[in-house]
């Protein structure tokens, strides 16, 4: 049985505190030796700046169409990077109260293999229109990978498409080294679905490496493996390095937030008319609507657990003491509610919860997403209409008509 570098780097990371090994699997004790001294160096000046930008990521929105296109059966041309998110809907997100948005990026497009530092031109121009117009509103933006299951699938098996992948961020990042850190983030990975947390430890470690040595001024934002959960937060041992932000996310309990979803538990589209706050009374009807024996359990435990305000609070403040533990910063740049078949006043009741407990704790947050199944708009004719319901919720302001 033989053991992946990534492990060990792991391993080597909580022992010994090594934050940015170059060449990963080859013995470099020198070159090791000297990179923890630089950081040991940099990080009493370090110290503080991520907890200063973090101002800056206090009330946000997810764009989840623009550089993934989803949705968009032409794909990402040129034609759906000009309409997915224009100048009008970044004004409408101004004008709403949020400060920032979190740009979730299908990495496939520039991913070359063998050459993944070498981006094409083409796409990174697309990018840098996309980021100079979300600055030019006064927005902070979260540049997020935002990985196919695919994509995520080969860190979790080849060291090599690791290697590919440090490569291509370190290229990214050196690109976007030019531009304001007090305003542009980098996320490594969104919701890792990485099962190993041990394995997950090492490519983060050395994901965020390549990060710095491409962009040594600006600050990373780093998650636990699996979804990002907030349990997957609490294992998470803080990287060797002070200028990062942790981020989780919270969609507690599934059994509401995503009731009618197709993706996730294929048992969910079945889910209509789930209650929130929920009690062992209120979830019946929504229970006894569900046929299989096992899931309709799943929905009556829903109700015994009486997910209420004071429940989500008491999740959430597990995430506000792991970072109080470790002397972090912490956001939650996802949380939100599927409308399909959610009552519309419950799930206002829900994110008001969520939003209300996140901003007790002192964390940021940015809500999914803008438009779209969760949005906190409607398209009409083409153009964006913000949902007073849930713009309050989020205890953000009307614009004027």
């Amino acid at each position: 049985m033989t053991r992946s570098w990534i492990g060990l780097l792991a391993v080597a990371s909580f022992v010994f505190g090594f934050g940015n090994i170059s060449v990963a699997g080859r013995a470099q004790s020198s070159a090791v030796a000297a990179s923890g001294a630089a950081q040991a160096a940099t990080s009493g000046a370090s110290a503080g700046v991520a907890e200063r930008r973090a101002a800056h990521l206090r009330h946000g929105i997810n764009l989840s169409e623009w550089f993934q296109a989803g949705g968009d059966p032409q794909g990402l041309t040129k034609q759906h990077f000009d309409a997915a998110i224009t100048d009008e809907d970044l004004g409408l997100i101004q004008a709403m109260g949020f400060d920032h948005v979190r740009l979730c990026i299908n990495p496939a497009p520039m991913f070359r293999r063998g050459q993944a530092d070498q981006i094409p031109a083409d796409y990174l121009g697309y990018l840098d229109a996309a980021v100079k117009m979300i600055l030019a509103h006064g927005l902070a933006v979260e540049m997020d990978i935002h990985a196919s299951g695919d994509f995520k699938h080969g860190l979790a098996t080849d060291d090599g498409y690791v290697e590919n992948f440090a490569d291509f961020w370190r290229g990214l990042a050196q690109h976007f080294s030019s531009y304001d850190p007090e305003r542009v983030f980098f996320e490594i990975l969104n919701e890792p679905e990485a099962h190993d947390p041990y394995r997950w430890y090492g490519i983060e470690t050395k994901l965020a490496g390549a990060i710095r040595a491409g962009a040594p001024q600006h600050t990373i934002i780093a998650t636990g493996a699996r979804w990002s959960d907030d349990d997957d937060l609490l294992f998470l041992d803080p990287l060797r390095d002070a200028n990062v932000i942790y981020t989780f996310h919270f969609y507690e309990s599934h059994i509401f937030t995503h009731q009618g979803a197709t993706w996730g538990e294929s048992w969910w589209h079945f889910l209509r008319g789930v209650p929130y706050p929920s009690d062992p009374e209120n979830v019946q009807s929504a229970a006894n609507e569900i046929a299989d024996p096992v899931h309709r359990l799943q929905v009556v435990r829903y109700g015994t657990d009486r997910w209420n305000a004071t429940r989500i609070d008491k999740e959430i403040t597990q995430a506000a003491d792991w970072a109080g533990h470790w002397g972090v910063p912490i956001i939650c740049n996802e949380f939100g509610v599927f409308r399909k078949n959610a009552d519309a006043k419950d799930r206002a009741a829900w994110i008001s919860d969520v939003r209300t407990s996140l901003e007790k704790h002192g964390i940021g947050w940015a809500m999914w997403d803008y438009d779209g199944g969760f949005g906190v708009v409607t398209r009409e004719n083409g153009h964006a209409a913000a949902d007073e319901m849930t713009v309050r919720a989020l205890g953000r302001t009307m614009p004027a008509r």
